[in-house]
Formats: structure tokens, C-alpha cells, sequence
């Protein structure tokens, strides 16, 4: 809530809540503020402070700014303003709001799939035997690494259990979860010309209350990859087997000894894919519309081009060829989707690196004071949500000024027709990597070697191009500490305990297992360039 000296601004302000029937919390941000102010209401706390003020011939202004989702975009934001507050500057009063019991966003897996515990939909597309399948070494967190929490090295290709623990474990050690609701939906957003602020409308899923309050700023931290895209095709309701988006695949075990068919060419194709192959599937068939992943299949997998119709459990193609299926999933990608946000202020964007209508790729051009995080697509993710959440907490503190608006759509033509012009991964990944750097020149968010992670990217595609069922087993070397990853004591492929516990382990390796696989070595340390800012903040981190 916004405080005034003025008492004729603090009545309109109130007035005009009252009026609506509107709840108004002068909350501080701890999870418990919220509590006690009925609908149509105002708090005692709320009248207090502005009684306080008025008549004292200063003006007191605290914003208030709502978060909305504690994923990772979210988890960064929070940790971006603490880390402002830990150097001695002033922040907002911060609220952010989280749907599910814990933070974590995707990486909070959930058995549930369609509707969650609340009767809300499922907002993780999670599944259980899910491995990174992008090196560590190019997520890491430039201000608190991997060996920081581990405490030693562990393998470039972790598990979900474990990098839910790296991400948690930078938060937890912070404070910052009294600034979330958790198991709070947010229903609406509006902006409101008069006053300049946002009314967020929310609902306490556990005590089934709804409140609406005031908020000077909104950073949606929702993600974009949670609402499926589901196309037709002509006859897949006559297809008897398993049929599924990726959205609610929960793991591969069930589909051993079955001919499993994913409607797709891109990541979660992919690994679903080498998942259904690890699990025992009888063939795995990969369906493209453009063109096909190109990688080197092993026998049983094949890429066949878009699916033309179905006739029962038969899939006929456009090329001609037919096969018949168990199972099929389909890996059709998401949709920006925002239904707690008006028309007019909800980005509406296909997949992209640099969505259309976002300054700096994070700024609402249709009002610089909504922010989004996370919205592009991503060859870097936690190390850019953290850049883009430094950015953000900047803009909201007054530390980077915005331009005009004609300046904005210059800046965001300019990056939208390099993209356009991108033709390589490289020249894709490298895109993302020069982003990066462009938002992190603006703050004091640690900056690391870029390029260097950029050829661990290339690198990563180099070894899925030699063999898409043994990458994970490669090992890269941190840019943050310079260390070399180890060596995981099981190859992927035979690794069938996905479990925090198991990876973390020092199982004793069997003669078998060092005639198949050859003798582990220790993984080494060596010098790599860290910047001064990345070995200054990696001193300072709690």
C-alpha cells in the first residue's frame, strides 16, 4: 500500500477500496501481514501508519511490490532484493505469491497431473526420473556455486532432486521466504489509471478467503511452461492406447515393452524419448513438423515427419509410412498464458529469445511498471533469471532509469532483428549469452565468463550429435570455481535410482562395473579466468 502525508490522498486511496469492497492489508511483506483485514476493511496497522504521517510536513512513500510465482524467476527476484538489502539499501515491501505448498516452480515435482490437491490446475510439467539434460555448468548461479552448497564436486548432468536442492538451498539460507504466500492463487491484476498502482486480487487456497491489495509494481515470475499446446490431429480420438501431453507425463516405467510415438521435435521429445528407451520401450518414434532432431539414433528409435491422421492405434504419416502404437505423448510445446491478466497487459508471444513487446527483454513496453521473468526461450536459464531479476530490482529502486517509449521500441527492434537473422545454434545461444551480458553491465549482479559457457553449450551439442544415450556421462568444468565436474559413480543409462541419496553416494564400484566402463578418476581443479566481481560476491554470499 502506498502511505501519504495527505490525508485527502490517504482517504481517496481508501475510499476508493471501500467502495470496490476491497480488502487493504498495509502489509510488510511477512507471510502473516495479510491476516486480520476482512473485506471492506481497512487495518488498523494501515491507519495507523498513515495517522502517523499526516500532518508532519514530510511526504513518506514505501512501495510495495507483488511477485507473482516463487519458481525460479520468482526465487531469483527474492534473492535479488535481499541481496540489496544485505548491502545496506533500502527495499520495497515485498509480497510474492505462490500457488503450490513450496517454492521451486517446475523443479517442485508433483504426482498429481490435470488438478492439483486445491482443485487448481497442475503447474508443474515435472517427472520423476527427469536428469538435467543441459550441464549444471552452464545454470550456475554466479554468486553461489555448486561447490559452495555441495561442499564437493558432483557431476554435470544432476538429477531433479538435486538441482531442487542447489536453488532451494541459496533462498533458504537468505530469509526470504517470509516474503511468500504460499498456496495463494492469484486471480486478477488491474492497473488503475487514477492512482498508478496495481489492485491484485488473490485467493488463500487452504482458508478459502479472497483479498484484493495495492502494489506499486508486478514481476510475473509465473513461467511460460505450464499450459500445453494441444493440436488436432484428424482421427486421435479413435487412438485406444495411452494418450497424453508431456505436460502430465510423470515417468517412463510403464511404457517398457510398448511401441511409444512423441508428437515432436524439440527438447521434451527428446527426453522423453531416451527415457522411454532407457525404461525398455519396444520402439520410440519421433514425429517433426519442420525438420527432424537429426541426432544419431540408436536402433529402435527413428524420426518420421508430421502425423497426417490416425485410424485407431494405426499413426499414418505424411510421407507415406504407417505404424502402429501403445502410447503416444504429445510434445507440442506451451502457450504464453496469463488468464489473471488483462488483455491489454498480458504478453502474448510464441517461444522466443527475445519476445516482442519486452524492454530489455524484461520491461512491459505497455507499462514499465509490469516486469516479466523467464519469458524467453532459454538456452541459459538460472544464471539469466538472476541477471534479469538484478535488472528489475534495479529499475524498481530508481538505480537504472527507463527511457521514452520511442527509445524502448528502438532497443527492441534492434534485438529482434538480430534475431531474426540467427541461423546456427551457436549464433542462437551466443544471442541469449550477449543478453545476458547486457542486463548484468547494468547492476552489480556478478559477471562470468559468458563466451566460455557458451562452448560448454556447443560443446553439450557436439556429444548429444555423437550419441544421444551417453552425454550425460560427459563432465564440464565450472566457470564460477574452475572445477572439473566429477565423474557419477553409475552411467546414466544403468542408473535407475534417481534419488538424492543414491547420487550422492560413494557406492563401491563391482570388477564388472570397471571392465565395462574403465577405472573413475578424481575429478581435478584447475585455474580458469573468474572476474573480481564473480570472487567478491562468491566471499560475500551467506
Amino acid at each position: 500500500m502506498l502511505y501519504f502525508k495527505s490525508s485527502s490522498r490517504a482517504n481517496t486511496v481508501a475510499g476508493f477500496l471501500l467502495s470496490s469492497g476491497v480488502a487493504t492489508p498495509f502489509a510488510t511483506g511477512s507471510a502473516d501481514a495479510f491476516h486480520g483485514a476482512g473485506p471492506g476493511t481497512i487495518s488498523a496497522r494501515g491507519n495507523a501508519v498513515v495517522a502517523d504521517k499526516v500532518g508532519t510536513g514530510e511526504e513518506y512513500l514505501q512501495k510495495r511490490i507483488a511477485i507473482i510465482g516463487a519458481g525460479p524467476s520468482g526465487m531469483a527476484q527474492l534473492r535479488a532484493f535481499e541481496s540489496a538489502k544485505r548491502a545496506g539499501r533500502e527495499i520495497p515491501d515485498i509480497v510474492c505469491f505462490e500457488k503450490q505448498d513450496d517454492w521451486g516452480g517446475q523443479w517442485n515435482y508433483d504426482w498429481r497431473t490435470g488438478i492439483d490437491q486445491y482443485g487448481e490446475p497442475v503447474h508443474s510439467s515435472m517427472y520423476r526420473n527427469l536428469w538435467s539434460n543441459g550441464p549444471k555448468e552452464a545454470l550456475e548461479f554466479a554468486e553461489y556455486t555448486f561447490d559452495e552448497h555441495f561442499g564437493t564436486p558432483i557431476s554435470s548432468y544432476p538429477p531433479r532432486e538435486v538441482l531442487w536442492e542447489y536453488i532451494n538451498g541459496r533462498v533458504e539460507k537468505t530469509g526470504v521466504r517470509d516474503y511468500v504466500r504460499f498456496s495463494t492463487a492469484v486471480r486478477w491484476v488491474q492497473y488503475n489509471e487514477s492512482t498508478g498502482t496495481f489492485f491484485v486480487t488473490v485467493e488463500d487456497l487452504v482458508n478459502k478467503v479472497t483479498e484484493t491489495s495495492e502494489f506499486d509494481h508486478v514481476i510475473v515470475g509465473s513461467g511460460h511452461f505450464n499450459v500445453p499446446n494441444v493440436p488436432h490431429f484428424e482421427g486421435i480420438d479413435t487412438f485406444p492406447g495411452s494418450l497424453r501431453h508431456a505436460h502430465d507425463f510423470r515417468g517412463a516405467e510403464s511404457l517398457a515393452g510398448r511401441d511409444v510415438l512423441l508428437i515432436g521435435a524439440s527438447y521434451s521429445a527428446e527426453d522423453i524419448g531416451v527415457q522411454a528407451y532407457k525404461m525398455g520401450a519396444r520402439s520410440v518414434t519421433f514425429s517433426y513438423r519442420t525438420q527432424p532432431m537429426g541426432l544419431d539414433w540408436p536402433k529402435g528409435m527413428e524420426e518420421l515427419p508430421l502425423i497426417d491422421r490416425f485410424e485407431g492405434s494405426v499413426a499414418h504419416f505424411s510421407n507415406g509410412v504407417s505404424r502402429r502404437f501403445d502410447a503416444v505423448v504429445l510434445c507440442t510445446g506451451y502457450l504464453h498464458h496469463y488468464p489473471f491478466l488483462p488483455t491489454e497487459l498480458a504478453l502474448d508471444s510464441p517461444n522466443c529469445l527475445y519476445p516482442d513487446t519486452l524492454y530489455r527483454g524484461v520491461v512491459s513496453e505497455k507499462n514499465n511498471k509490469l516486469f516479466y521473468l523467464g519469458a524467453q526461450d532459454q538456452w541459459f536459464t538460472f544464471n539469466m533469471f538472476d541477471a534479469q531479476a538484478w535488472f528489475v530490482r534495479d529499475v524498481i529502486l530508481g538505480e537504472v532509469s527507463l527511457p521514452d517509449a520511442a527509445t524502448q521500441r528502438d532497443s527492441i527492434d534492434s534485438w529482434l532483428a538480430r534475431q531474426d537473422a540467427l541461423s546456427t545454434t551457436r549464433e542462437q545461444i551466443q544471442f541469449q549469452a550477449d543478453y545476458i551480458r547486457d542486463l548484468i553491465g547494468a547492476t552489480d549482479y556478478p559477471m562470468f565468463d559468458l563466451d566460455t559457457v557458451v562452448e560448454i553449450f556447443v560443446q553439450w551439442t557436439q556429444d548429444k550429435q555423437t550419441n544421444v544415450l551417453t552425454y550425460r556421462d560427459g563432465r564440464h568444468r565450472s566457470v564460477m570455481t574452475g572445477t572439473m565436474a566429477a565423474r557419477h559413480h553409475t552411467p546414466w543409462l544403468r542408473e535407475l535410482d534417481d534419488s538424492s541419496e543414491r547420487y550422492l553416494s560413494k557406492p563401491e564400484r563391482s570388477e564388472l562395473s570397471n571392465m565395462v566402463d574403465g577405472p573413475h578418476t578424481e575429478p581435478v581443479t584447475m585455474q580458469v579466468r573468474v572476474t573480481p566481481a564473480v570472487a567478491s560476491e562468491q566471499a560475500k554470499a551467506v
